[in-house]
């Protein structure tokens, strides 16, 4: 996000872009949809590209415009979901703890989008969701999960899109995250525009 005032506004409402990434049938949608209107989405028809969804939100005292970007997780996909990465200001990697596959996916996921991102953060504003804890099938321990969030110091939340486990939680986790690194960006872009370098040597004079 560009600031566009001389000052930072709490009051003020700040949108922020998130985008929530990973394979196919890891319930990004449903957990978008359990977010957003606390409702669990059972439909499976597959994200063609993304969707987007808002929910506002106060963290810290600051209003915040969350735009949500769901995207579709079928590999024929991944050229163009990664079009969508430019201008996010947190991201949510997803996989289910069913779906050994899914979470062994995860550093493409991560590297494809810290590649596309600019400029590139390795500290960008992200979590990552284990979901589907509802079911018993699990194939992802816990504490295998646990250790690689730990490795790329991301937080890592076990949720339930189904039973609303952790949810809100994660978002509003990233949402924090990323309102303080606009913060961050915000003092910097002010600290370099008021940034003075007169130059107070006298001409020299021919005469």
């Amino acid at each position: 996000l560009v600031p566009q005032g001389p000052s930072m506004d709490t009051s003020k409402k700040v949108d922020l872009k998130i985008i929530i990434i990973g394979a196919l049938g890891v319930g990004k949608t449903s957990l978008l949809h359990q977010y957003v209107h606390k409702t669990f989405y059972e439909d499976y028809r597959t994200t063609l590209g993304a969707s987007i969804l808002t929910k506002v939100v106060a963290v810290d005292n600051t209003p915040l415009k969350l735009q949500i970007w769901d995207t579709g997780g079928q590999e024929r996909f991944r050229s163009m979901v990664s079009t969508f990465y430019k201008g996010s200001d947190g991201c949510m990697l997803a996989f289910d703890v069913t779906d050994r596959e899914s979470f062994e996916a995860l550093d493409n996921w991560r590297d494809d989008f810290l590649e596309k991102v600019i400029p590139r953060e390795q500290d960008f504003p992200m979590v990552v969701l284990g979901n589907k804890i509802d079911i018993c099938d699990r194939q992802v321990p816990k504490e295998t999960a646990s250790a690689w969030c730990k490795e790329k110091d991301i937080p890592y939340f076990e949720v339930s899109a189904k039973n609303n486990i952790n949810v809100a939680e994660a978002f509003e986790t990233l949402a924090k995250q990323a309102l303080t690194t606009y913060k961050g960006i915000f003092e910097s872009y002010l600290t370099d525009s008021i940034k003075l370098t007169p130059n107070d040597k006298p001409k020299k004079s021919c005469c």
